[in-house]
C-alpha cells in the first residue's frame, strides 16, 4: 500500500511539472514580444557584468565604472543595429539577383553531371535541394534580430537597471534563502558557471566573427560585415552554427568569383571554427559545460519555435542556463548528465 502512495505520488508530480511546463512554455510563445527584448537584456547584462566588477576592484567610482560600461553596451548595441539596417536592406535588395545567378550555376552543375554519364533529376534537385533559399533564410534571421534591436533603447535601460542592482542580488538571494548556511553555495556555482560559460562563449563568438570578416574583406566577398555578424550569433550554437553561418558566405562568393574562391573561403571557415571551437573553447570553458548535439539540435528547434529567430540565438544559452542549474542542484544533476555531452 506504501509503495502504491509513493508510486502514485511520484505519477502525480510528473503530471503537473510536465502540465506546468506546457503552461509555461503556450505563455513564453504568447508574449514573445516581451519576453525576447528581456532576455536578451539579461544575457547583455551577464556579459558585460565582469567589466563592471573589475572597474570596481580598480578603485574606480562605482558611478563611473557604471557609466563606462553603460556607454559601452549603447555603443555595441548602435553599432550592431547599424550593420543589419544598412547591410540587410542592401542584401535584401540584391538577393533576387544573386538566387538568380545561384539558380544558373546550380543548372549547370546539372548539366556539366548529365554529360558525364551522372543523370540526375534537375526538377527533383531543385524542389529539395534549392541553395538560394539558404541566402533568404540568413536575411530573414538577420532581419528578426535586427527588428529586436529596433527596441535598443528600451534593451539599453533594461540592462542598465540590471547592472545597477548587480551588487546586491547575491545578499538579496541570501536573504530569501531558507537555509542561507546551505544555499549560498549552490546558487553561487550556478551563478558562477552561467557568467563564466556566457563571457567564454562571447569572446570565442566575437574572435570568430572578426576572423570571418578578416577572411571575407581578404576575399572581397560582398556582405563581410555581416557575414562576420551571422558568425558570431551563431557560434553560440555548437557544431550547427558554425555550418549553418558558414553556408551563405560560401555560396555567396561562389556567385561573386568562382569554385576556387568559394573552397578558399570554405577552408578559412573550416580553420576557423575547427582553433576556437576544439582548442580553444574547451580549454578555457572546461569539458563539464557542454551538451549532447541532439540536446543542441532540439534547442534550436524548440527555442526557435518558441522565440523566433532571436530564441535560435540564445537557445544553447539558455539550456545551458538549465543544465547548469540542474547540476547545481542534487535532485535534478541526473537530467544535467542527460543534456551533456
Amino acid at each position: 500500500m506504501t509503495n502504491l502512495i509513493i508510486g502514485d505520488n511520484r505519477a502525480f508530480k510528473f503530471i503537473l511539472g510536465f502540465a506546468a511546463f506546457i503552461i509555461i512554455v503556450a505563455g513564453m510563445k504568447a508574449s514573445q514580444s516581451v519576453i525576447v527584448p528581456v532576455l536578451l537584456s539579461v544575457f547583455i547584462a551577464i556579459i558585460s557584468a565582469p567589466a563592471l566588477f573589475w572597474l570596481e576592484n580598480k578603485k574606480v567610482p562605482r558611478i563611473v565604472a557604471f557609466m563606462v560600461v553603460g556607454a559601452g553596451v549603447l555603443l555595441m548595441l548602435s553599432l550592431v543595429g547599424m550593420v543589419i539596417s544598412s547591410s540587410v536592406n542592401d542584401f535584401m535588395n540584391d538577393l533576387p539577383e544573386y538566387q538568380e545567378k545561384l539558380h544558373r550555376i546550380t543548372q549547370s552543375t546539372l548539366d556539366l553531371a548529365e554529360r558525364h554519364n551522372m543523370p540526375l533529376s534537375k526538377a527533383t534537385i531543385i524542389k529539395h535541394i534549392n541553395p538560394s533559399v539558404l541566402l533568404g533564410f540568413s536575411g530573414k534571421m538577420i532581419g528578426g534580430i535586427g527588428g529586436i534591436l529596433s527596441n535598443a533603447f528600451l534593451i539599453f535601460l533594461t540592462v542598465a537597471f540590471i547592472l545597477f542592482e548587480s551588487s546586491s542580488f547575491p545578499r538579496k538571494l541570501k536573504m530569501v534563502s531558507v537555509n542561507p548556511d546551505s544555499d549560498v553555495d549552490p546558487i553561487g556555482k550556478f551563478t558562477t558557471n552561467i557568467k563564466k560559460y556566457l563571457v567564454i562563449k562571447t569572446l570565442t563568438s566575437l574572435s570568430t566573427g572578426l576572423l570571418v570578416v578578416l577572411w571575407l574583406y581578404f576575399f572581397d566577398v560582398d556582405y563581410a560585415l555581416l557575414w562576420g555578424l551571422i558568425a558570431f550569433f551563431l557560434n553560440f550554437i555548437p557544431s550547427i552554427g558554425s555550418i549553418l553561418a558558414a553556408i551563405p558566405a560560401i555560396l555567396l562568393a561562389l556567385i561573386q568569383h568562382d569554385w576556387k574562391v568559394a573552397l578558399w573561403v570554405s577552408l578559412g571557415y573550416l580553420i576557423i571554427n575547427s582553433v576556437i571551437g576544439n582548442v580553444i573553447e574547451p580549454k578555457y570553458m572546461g569539458k563539464g559545460l557542454g551538451l549532447s548535439p541532439l540536446v543542441v539540435f532540439l534547442s534550436l528547434i524548440f527555442w526557435g519555435w518558441v522565440l523566433g529567430p532571436v530564441g535560435m540565438f540564445l537557445s544553447v544559452p539558455l539550456t545551458m542556463t538549465a543544465k547548469i542549474a540542474c547540476d547545481s542542484n542534487d535532485s535534478t544533476k541526473w537530467i544535467g548528465v542527460f543534456l551533456g555531452p
